[in-house]
This record gives C-alpha cells, structure tokens and sequence, in this order.
C-alpha cells in the first residue's frame, strides 16, 4: 500500500477530534469542501471507512479510533519536534497555544506576553480563555493554566503567580442599609452576586477557611454571571456583595469604592501555575515563554 501524506492523515486527525467539519476546517485554515474531499480521498485510498457522518454530527468509526489512537499521538510527536527545530533558527519562532482562565489571562499571562512578545516577532502566541478544565492534550494546547491543587499528577507543572486570596466586597450604599456578615453563614441574608462556572458544574459556592475551618457557603441573589468585569461593576453598583480575587479589586478598596468584609475568613490559596504533558518535548520558542512566566518570589 503506498504511504498516506501526512497532510491527509492530519485532516482526518483534527475531524476526529474536533467531531466537527466545520470546526476542523477553522483549525486547519481550509474550506469545508476541501477538507470533505481529503477525507473521502483517504478513505477511498485505505478501503475503510473512517468517520460516520450525519446531519447533526462526525464520529469516528472503529477503524477510525484506531488510526486515531495509533497515529494521533505520532502527529502530536512530528509536529512537536518540527516546532522545536526553531532553536536552530537566527530568530525564535513558532505559535503557541493556552488555556486559560479569565482572570489569569489578564493578571499573569498578559503582563508576561506585553514583555516578551515585542523582542520575538516570529513567536505566536493564541490564548483562549475558558473557564472549564479542558483536556489539552485532546484539544491540542500546548499548555494550560490552572490554579496549583488542579494541576494533574502526570503534568509538569511550573508556578506563575504568587499565593492569592479572595476578598467578599460591597459598596458602601450597599451597606446604608444592611449590616455587615461577620461570619459567612450571614451571607445566607445577604443579597450576592453569583458566578455561574463549567467548572463547578454550576452556581460556584463561595469558598472560606478559618484556622483550619472550611466553609462552603451557596448564597442567592438577583444577579448571576460568568465573568469578573460585570460581577465588579454590580458590586460598585451597590446591587450585592460578590467574590472577587483580592488583586481585582484592591483598587476599589483604596479608593474606598468598595467595602471589604469577612476578611478574616479569606485565606491565601496556591497560586496559578501553567501546566504541559511531561513527553511532550517544549520547542525553544516554548521554553522561553516558560522562563517569563516563571514565578519568582
């Protein structure tokens, strides 16, 4: 049998895991039609069938997961290796892939790229931010971002950020009228502002510890949403009190925009850290990024 291009063997790869033509197509940077045409050259050339199509959905066939078992993690290992041959270049290069969390991206990993970036034009570097504990390895990241305590065993891992707390906050009218918890089982008379996050499967509960006292507390309240930047203008709104990250919102509480309140029951947590497969060998480009992100107390 004469060999498969690897071309076509990495569009069948990306339709498998994507489940999706339309979404590998977008990851490929080629028409639908096209990548429809490769599949279906491929499958002639092998005599199987390797993707069961239908109007709703892509799914591989049981020919198909075993090419995809078998040779997906070969092409991870190619393209892997052809990336790290930008070490050998006068100037670093490639793109790299991460996921991340909201507030991560914008508190770690942005400060690091605005440094980095300017001095290494031919380095790409997407990051998409998702609040869910994706699987980088099947989404095909190079990395992610996580919070240390969610970091896989099989994972290297390297810290990027400091210890942080969280911090419970309200406006000062919010408070006109209503008196301030002392512990956070007062929060079930508060109105507060939720967040919503894949992660937890839902309504997030806040979480609190006090000299080994841990406390999960599920609060109510008129608002609900999924990212930071609306959950601070509704508490500088005085519409509730919301769970914030305490370097959010340290300039509110400067400026005395905002009140802090159960304080004594936030206590600091292990930090971000940015996360890789450990038989994944880094290109240059990667490295670098790793050496800027690094964590240096």
């Amino acid at each position: 049998m004469p060999r498969q291009p690897t071309n076509d063997l990495a569009a069948f790869i990306a339709v498998a895991r994507e489940r999706s033509f339309t979404k590998a197509a977008a990851r490929l940077g080629v028409s639908q039609s096209a990548l429809s045409h490769t599949i279906t050259a491929l499958e002639k050339r092998l005599g199987v069938r390797l993707l069961s199509r239908n109007t709703r959905s892509v799914s591989a066939t049981p020919a198909g997961e075993r090419l995809l078992a078998t040779v997906g993690p070969r092409m991870d290992e190619i393209e892997s290796e052809l990336a790290a041959l930008s070490e050998f270049r006068d100037r670093l290069a490639g793109t790299i892939r991460i996921t991340a969390g909201e507030h991560s991206a914008e508190a770690v990993l942005w400060p690091a790229l605005a440094r980095l970036l300017p001095d290494y034009p031919d380095i790409h570097v997407e990051v998409m931010v998702d609040y869910g504990l994706t699987d980088i390895v099947a989404e095909r990241y190079d990395a992610g971002v996580r919070l240390g305590e969610q970091v896989a065993k099989d994972m290297v891992a390297v810290r990027i950020g400091p210890d942080m707390r969280m911090a419970v906050v309200g406006a000062p009218t919010y408070f006109e009228t209503r008196p301030k918890p002392l512990t956070p089982h007062d929060l079930t008379v508060h109105s507060c502002i939720n967040m919503r996050l894949p992660t937890y499967g839902g309504i997030y509960a806040w979480e609190f510890e006090k000299e080994g006292h841990e406390l999960r507390v599920r609060v109510e309240g008129q608002l609900t949403f999924n990212n930071i930047a609306l959950r601070l203008n509704a508490a500088r709104q005085g519409l509730g009190l919301a769970y914030l990250s305490e370097d959010v919102v340290a300039a509110d509480l400067a400026k005395g925009r905002l009140v802090r309140v159960l304080e004594d029951w936030c206590e600091p947590f292990s930090g971000y850290h940015l996360y890789y497969p450990s038989r994944r060998q880094p290109s240059a480009a990667f490295a670098l990024l790793v050496s800027a992100l690094r964590y240096r107390a």
